[in-house]
């Protein structure tokens, strides 16, 4: 087993990576001032910090569940500029590597609909877009598709259309309005804030749960409350909903799956002397090793 695989009971959890993007720094961390999170991530030469595309699979009993699908390979020359993007195969040659073809998925979980998040949902084919995963749902929360496709001018560069309209045209789109269980053990919760209609996915074996966190908590050093990136459309809604999620998560063990990070995908989350402290299975970066709170 990968340091990108993890057991959870009876689940097999797996990074499917669609490698990695450059966002402004700034932005990342909103009103947190530079010389504080420049200590826990490094920049480019344009102010940019370095981003991993984690989407998970969950190999279950019941069926096989991919959570996000990345940025995928449709973007334009100039869109792949501004956002440096960096990747040695494509989403689907990542999921090859693990031993699954796009037909093995049986349901694919978008945590909300940002270009970054559902990119791979769907490919070209002989000029026609078509869906990625032919035999799966595709599960979008009810609100968070009302957005995506009637978005402003907030909103609208984040949503690009062509990455989930053929997916309702193939009618492999399920939306859910709220709290709602994909298969036994596999839950997604609403956790808006960064949309209206965001979700994570809570994930339970026997007895042993995780947590794949989406823009919720997108990589290790947000994992500080105030480090809220200006990319959240309700900041305080996120605020309030790390300390709901945190605190659970010391109190039940659970682990923490980071979407963005490059260094850390997974970590528990532990209270020591009174602070809550992140331990990561597997990281490069040991300025992570601190106090969150």
């Amino acid at each position: 087993m990968s340091s990108e695989s993890v057991k959870l009971g009876q689940f097999e959890l797996s990074i499917i990576s669609d490698g990695r993007f450059w966002l402004d720094g700034g932005t990342m961390f909103g009103v947190v001032p530079k010389v504080m999170w420049n200590k826990l991530i490094p920049v480019d030469e344009l102010n940019r910090v370095e981003l991993s595309l984690n989407c998970l699979l969950i190999e279950t009993p019941e069926g096989n569940v991919l959570i996000d699908t990345g940025i995928g390979d449709k973007l334009k020359d100039r869109f792949k500029e501004i956002y440096k993007m960096d990747r040695d195969i494509t989403f689907v040659e990542s999921l090859n590597r693990m031993g699954f073809k796009p037909e093995n998925i049986d349901f694919v979980i978008n945590t909300h609909l940002h270009f970054d998040h559902c990119g791979g949902n769907t490919i070209k084919k002989d000029g026609k877009l078509i869906p990625t995963f032919p035999n799966a749902k595709y599960i979008v929360q009810k609100q968070e598709w009302s957005d995506a496709t009637d978005s402003n001018e907030r909103t609208k560069a984040s949503y690009l259309k062509e990455n989930f309209m053929p997916v309702k045209e193939s009618g492999q789109l399920m939306l859910v309005d709220g709290n709602y269980e994909v298969l036994p053990g596999i839950k997604m919760i609403m956790t808006n804030g960064h949309t209206k209609g965001h979700q994570s996915v809570l994930i339970e074996s026997k007895g042993e749960k995780a947590i794949y966190l989406g823009d919720l908590i997108p990589t290790a050093s947000h994992i500080k409350i105030p480090y809220i990136a200006a990319y959240d459309l309700f900041p305080l809604a996120v605020v309030e909903k790390k300390k709901e999620i945190l605190e659970q998560a010391i109190k039940e063990k659970w682990l923490l799956i980071f979407e963005h990070d490059p260094d850390v995908v997974f970590a528990y989350v532990i209270e020591e002397s009174g602070k809550a402290v992140l331990q990561p299975l597997h990281s490069t970066n040991p300025k992570l090793q601190n106090p969150i709170h």
